[in-house]
C-alpha cells in the first residue's frame, strides 16, 4: 500500500521577535552580518505557559479546518518534539483527547529534532504499508525559545517556535505517486554539539547545579539550556548531507536531473547555500524559507513545503528530495512524488 502527503497546515505563535528588537537588546550585535548568515529577519515566540503540545493542537485544528478533514478520519497520531508536555504520559495521548480523535487511534511520541519530520514520515509510511493505519496525523512542534538562555544572542537569532500538522494517507490510485525511498544516518560521537545537558536522568536538575558561562564567541551559555556548537554543526551538515542525497539517488534509481525541488531542513542560510553549492544544484531547484519564521526545528520542512505548494513552486507529478539533519548527530532523507 502506498502513502502520500495529503495535506499540510502550520501554526506560529502571536508574538514576533524581529532582528531590530534583538539589535536593541544586544547593541554589539552585527545585525546585517547576522541576517546574511542566518537568513532570518524575524521569528515567533510562544506565550508564557504555551507548550509544544499547545502549538501542535493549533496546527492540527488548522489542518482540519483548512482541508475539511474530520478528526474521525485519523487512526494514528505521531507527535514529534524535543520538549514534550510531560515526561510521561506521551503528548500524543493528550492530543488524541484534545482533538476529538477516536479512541481506536494509535499514538506515540518521537523525541527527535531537525530530522524529526523525515523520521515521522517513515513511521507513518510503515504504518500504512503494513495496513496498520490509513490516515496518520504527523505533528511536529517546538517551543525552543524557553529552552534558550536569554543572553545567548547567536542561538536566539536563529530559532523560532511553531508547529506543523501533516496528514499522511494511503493512496493506491495513482501509480508512481507518494512517498518513496528513505535513507538514514547517525553519528552519536557528535551528540554534545546540540544538547540540553541537564534535566534528564543523567544530570537531573535536583542533583546538579548549573552556572552561566561564556563560549569563545562571547555567548552566554548554561547546561540547563539549549546549547549548540555552530561551527561543528556547519561542518557536519556540509559533509554529511551531500553524501546522504547521493545515497538517496542510488537507492531510488534517480539522479539530480530527475529532481524538481530540494526541500531541506531550514537550518540557516549559509548551511543551505553551502550544501547546494557543493552539489551544484541549480538555484531554481532550491528552497529557502527562513526569513519570516527562522529555524523551527522539526517543522521547517513541512512549513517550507506548505509555501512551495501554495506559491506554485511544486506541482503535481514533481519529484522532491526531502532531507533533515542535525541533533544527534542524525540525518535522514526521502524521495517524494507530489
Amino acid at each position: 500500500m502506498k502513502s502520500y502527503i495529503k495535506a499540510i497546515s502550520y501554526h506560529l505563535p502571536e508574538k514576533v521577535l524581529t532582528n531590530d528588537e534583538l539589535a536593541r537588546e544586544f547593541p554589539d550585535m552585527k545585525i546585517d552580518d547576522l541576517t546574511r548568515l542566518t537568513g532570518v529577519k524575524k521569528r515567533y515566540i510562544a506565550a508564557d505557559g504555551e507548550t509544544a503540545g499547545d502549538l501542535a493542537f493549533q496546527a492540527a485544528q488548522k489542518l482540519f479546518d483548512e482541508h475539511n478533514i474530520s478528526p474521525a478520519e485519523i487512526d494514528h497520531i505521531i507527535f514529534c518534539a524535543q520538549g514534550p508536555d510531560y515526561i510521561t504520559p506521551s503528548t500524543a495521548c493528550i492530543l488524541q483527547d484534545r482533538l476529538g480523535i477516536p479512541e481506536h487511534a494509535g499514538s506515540l511520541d518521537i523525541n527527535q529534532g531537525c530530522t524529526g519530520f523525515i523520521y515521522g514520515l517513515s513511521v507513518a509510511n510503515g504504518l500504512i504499508a503494513t495496513d496498520a493505519a490509513q490516515n496518520v496525523l504527523l505533528l511536529t512542534s517546538v517551543n525552543i525559545s524557553e529552552l534558550i538562555h536569554p543572553e545567548d544572542k547567536s542561538t536566539r537569532a536563529i530559532f523560532g517556535d511553531g508547529a506543523a500538522a501533516t496528514l499522511v494517507s494511503s493512496n493506491d490510485s495513482v501509480q508512481g505517486s507518494g512517498i518513496g525511498d528513505f535513507v538514514f544516518g547517525t553519528d552519536g560521537k557528535g551528540f554534545e554539539n546540540i544538547i540540553i545537558k541537564h534535566g534528564g536522568a543523567r544530570y537531573p536538575h535536583i542533583k546538579f547545579e548549573s552556572e552561566d558561562y561564556k563560549d569563545e564567541a562571547g555567548n552566554i551559555r548554561n547546561d540547563r539550556y539549549f546549547n549548540m556548537n555552530g561551527a561543528a554543526v556547519f561542518y557536519f551538515s556540509v559533509e554529511k548531507v551531500p553524501l546522504m542525497i547521493r545515497q538517496l539517488y542510488n537507492k531510488a534509481g534517480i539522479d539530480g536531473d530527475d529532481v524538481d525541488l530540494y526541500v531541506l531542513h531550514q537550518a540557516n542560510q549559509i548551511i543551505l547555500e553551502s550544501i547546494f553549492r557543493k552539489m551544484k544544484i541549480p538555484k531554481e531547484k532550491t528552497l529557502f524559507h527562513l526569513e519570516d519564521c527562522g529555524n523551527t526545528v522539526s517543522s521547517t520542512i513541512p512549513i517550507a513545503l506548505y509555501h512551495a505548494i501554495a506559491d506554485g513552486k511544486v506541482k503535481r507529478g514533481d519529484t522532491m528530495v526531502l532531507a533533515g539533519f542535525g541533533v544527534g548527530f542524525s540525518w535522514a532523507g526521502c524521495v517524494v512524488k507530489y
